[in-house]
């Protein structure tokens, strides 16, 4: 099994930004554990501050990997291109965030990637990504 992870905007700056919200560890150290925990299955990870890069990756996704985990960050609630783009493709695609997006401002409410994502986890913190990956686990 392939797995792509996709994190969005400001998502490189996990362990700087808001550790209230989001903790004092890196994507990346975080994504060392995971590729241990999962040895079993290939994990690639990217990121980008770029939407139309996001789109990207979205699209080459459904030639190269058995599922998609994105947190878009804020691009979740402006980005009506990642919503497409995930309605485009066959790939399943699960759509997370470390924190509870409900319990936070009102415009983190509204979501473009929910209607076309296979499923939605979150508030878990970093742990959003390790239950996404269970999820693809129990479909196969």
């Amino acid at each position: 099994m392939k797995i792509l992870i996709l994190n969005g905007p400001n998502l490189n700056m996990l362990g700087k930004r808001e550790p209230g919200i989001y903790g004092n560890q890196t994507f990346e150290d975080f994504f060392k554990t995971l590729q241990a925990k999962f040895s079993d299955i290939s994990l690639t990870y990217f990121q980008s501050n770029i939407e139309g890069e996001l789109i990207t990756k979205i699209q080459e996704a459904d030639d190269d990997f058995d599922g998609v985990i994105l947190n878009a960050g804020a691009y979740t609630h402006t980005s009506i291109g990642i919503g497409d783009a995930i309605k485009a493709v066959t790939t399943p695609v699960i759509e997370v965030h470390i924190s509870n997006t409900f319990g936070r401002e009102e415009f983190r409410h509204q979501s473009y990637i929910s209607p076309n994502a296979h499923g939605v986890i979150l508030g878990f913190g970093l742990q959003s990504y390790e239950l996404a990956i269970h999820s693809f686990l129990n479909k196969s």
